[in-house]
């Protein structure tokens, strides 16, 4: 049974005056020394292996701790890495210094005693908890958790969550048996940091340079995130759904999937968790969110824990719900096209310019009513969306407009834009797009290449041109080699292909729909926005490149105006034939009409009237012996 041990509760700290004279007086702040993290491998006595998971084994281990003033011991959980190289090993250590220090006053969080390196490996030393809320699953008849029970565990681990969050920890690895239990059944996140820690360290296997977590919990971006990313913090609220999801059903996410069936699932074709029937609509419509493919449109943790609040208080101890009426599930919001979630993450204030939002993948702004104005009042209604009032220039009384309709603008620049560094650095693409700008003028940007968002300020980007989904592109002239693969035409040219999808770093996934692709053949491709440049029908010279592009559009074009043109072909010679016999038929009547005329006149053997006069010849036929 591990023995119950109480952190020792920092020392809050204060200020006070040092008098050195009696005309100086000189403040000085105290506080209590920051404890050490490092411990030394003869402290811990490994006992035995309980565990074992992605990024190591877990051991169940004695810590020894003495003083002058105590002798004591701490039954401890020691999760002993893979081994790393040496010259990466400092990096770890002096990241988790600063881990450290940060979870020393996070709730909900599992207590971290220390690190320390075992026969050259490192080993962070945790609390030991009893179980986990997957051990409490596996003992439960169906394998999952009441809605009530799924809401408390829930609530706290995402505080716990959004507490790491703010102190930009991001986790990536939650799933129900990192979730641990202490002796009064409340919820702590434990396995915290280690995916951090080894968030751009090489590791021994290539299969786990990929993984940045399990991959039943894994969302898009966590599998290629220098490409597919970047990953921030609604990275967690994919796994926290797909948790969520497991504790209703007692079924994990892409059970008896291999981890390349997963990847497919989820990378390529876009598939997602299947959420229970029968939940609060709120609760359904936050896990709809959770599960988003562009991650900018996912909930935050705060918003998890205040859908998961106020579902609370209305679910009762059965499991059943009330107050929520017949409201259906809101995928999107207000009818914009972007989620509830999306529209949420930045609050205006008066003062702020805004513009009309464009909508989401649409290349004309649609119902510009504000090209750009001021907000200066604020309208909240609780049971709708928020109002405010925009002082437009040229219109005397300032409009009252949904927020939803709304983009905030600072320093020129607005959350989805496209920009462009003026200072390129060769280690990622010039071109990406802008996920937050502070009114301040900080930024933060995704771009490829930068496994996290770039932050940097406003006035070291300027605008790019934008692109859309349905846009046809191609690599430009002067790439003779582009970052990602891309096919080439018959005579070597390179192909034109569509965008299908654009990734929040700005990558562009582009499929051909000229090629045509059979089995297994890769389908889709992927480009750096910096190195292709849109190609349509005006700017195409000639009427070849333009039926090249035309040919572009679908792979059965070609096929296609071949088949009219053989069909053409053989009508216009079915018809030019028709009308040369028409025209012989004439021309011999005229022929016949005339010889019978002749022949009348002479008083000819009308036996003999029907043969034209060459064939007369050729027979030996003469006018003398009629």
């Amino acid at each position: 049974m591990a023995s119950k041990v109480v952190p020792a509760q920092p020392v809050t700290p204060f200020e006070f005056e040092l008098y050195e004279d009696p005309d100086h007086l000189r403040t000085v702040v105290a506080s209590s020394s920051q404890p050490s993290p490092r411990i030394d491998p003869a402290k811990l006595k490994l006992r035995h292996r309980i565990g074992r998971g992605p990024f190591g084994d877990v051991w169940l281990a004695t810590h020894h701790q003495s003083t002058e003033d105590y002798d004591e011991c701490h039954e401890v959980a020691v999760k002993m890495l893979h081994p790393i190289k040496e010259e990466h090993m400092r990096v770890v250590l002096d990241k988790f210094d600063n881990l450290f220090s940060k979870c020393q006053s996070i709730e909900n969080v599992c207590f971290l005693h220390g690190i320390s390196v075992i026969n050259g490996k490192i080993c962070i030393v945790m609390k030991f908890y009893e179980g986990s809320v997957g051990d409490k699953m596996a003992r439960l008849k169906g394998g999952k958790l009441s809605l009530p029970d799924v809401l408390r565990y829930g609530i706290v681990l995402a505080q716990g969550i959004a507490q790491l969050h703010a102190k930009e920890i991001l986790v990536f690895n939650l799933k129900p048996c990192s979730f641990l239990l202490n002796e009064n059944d409340q919820a702590v996140l434990g396995d915290v940091g280690i995916p951090f820690l080894l968030f751009g360290i090489p590791l021994p296997s290539a299969d786990m340079s990929r993984r940045l977590g399990t991959p039943n919990y894994m969302a898009p971006e966590q599998w290629q995130p220098e490409i597919r990313g970047p990953v921030s913090f609604e990275t967690d609220s994919w796994g926290f759904g797909c948790s969520v999801v497991e504790m209703l059903t007692g079924v994990q996410p892409w059970r008896g999937k291999s981890v390349e069936e997963i990847y497919d699932s989820v990378v390529r074709k876009q598939e997602k968790p299947r959420i229970p029937e029968g939940l609060p609509p709120p609760v359904e419509n936050v896990l709809l969110g959770c599960f988003e493919y562009d991650l900018r449109s996912r909930p935050l943790m705060t918003d998890i824990v205040r859908v998961f609040k106020s579902s609370q208080n209305a679910v009762f101890v059965d499991g059943g719900w009330t107050g929520f009426g017949s409201r259906t599930t809101l995928e999107k919001f207000s009818g914009t096209g972007y989620t509830e979630w999306f529209l949420s993450k930045d609050h205006l204030q008066v003062g702020d310019m805004v513009r009309s939002r464009r909508p989401p993948n649409s290349c004309k702004p649609e119902n510009m009513d504000v090209p750009e104005g001021t907000v200066v009042g604020l309208e909240r209604d609780p049971d709708r969306d928020g109002f405010v009032l925009v002082r437009v220039h040229g219109i005397h009384d300032p409009l009252r407009l949904p927020v939803s309709t709304l983009e905030r603008v600072t320093f020129g620049l607005a959350a989805g834009d496209w920009v462009h560094l003026k200072e390129e650095d060769r280690r990622h693409s010039p071109v990406g797009i802008l996920h937050s700008i502070k009114r301040d003028g900080s930024v933060a940007v995704g771009f490829i290449g930068v496994e996290t968002l770039w932050k940097g300020n406003s006035s070291e980007l300027q605008m790019a041109e934008p692109y859309f989904v349905g846009q046809f592109v191609r690599p430009r002239a002067n790439v003779l080699s582009p970052r990602f693969e891309w096919p080439r035409k018959t005579g070597g040219a390179w192909a034109t292909g569509r965008i299908w999808w654009i990734l929040p770093n700005g990558c562009l996934i582009v499929k051909f729909p000229g090629r045509l692709t059979i089995g297994q053949e890769n389908s889709s491709f992927l480009a750096d926005p910096a190195e292709v440049e849109v190609v349509s029908f005006n700017s195409c010279p000639g009427v070849v490149k333009k039926y090249q592009h035309f040919e572009d559009f679908h792979w059965a074009v070609r096929p296609l105006v071949i088949a009219l043109g053989i069909f053409t072909a053989m009508k216009v010679g079915f018809f030019v034939g028709k009308k040369i016999g028409r025209s012989n038929k004439r021309q011999g009547s005229a022929v016949q009409s005339n010889g019978q005329h002749v022949d009348d006149q002479t008083g000819g053997n009308g036996s003999n009237q029907w043969f034209p006069p060459s064939v007369k010849n050729i027979l030996g036929v003469s006018p003398a012996a009629r």
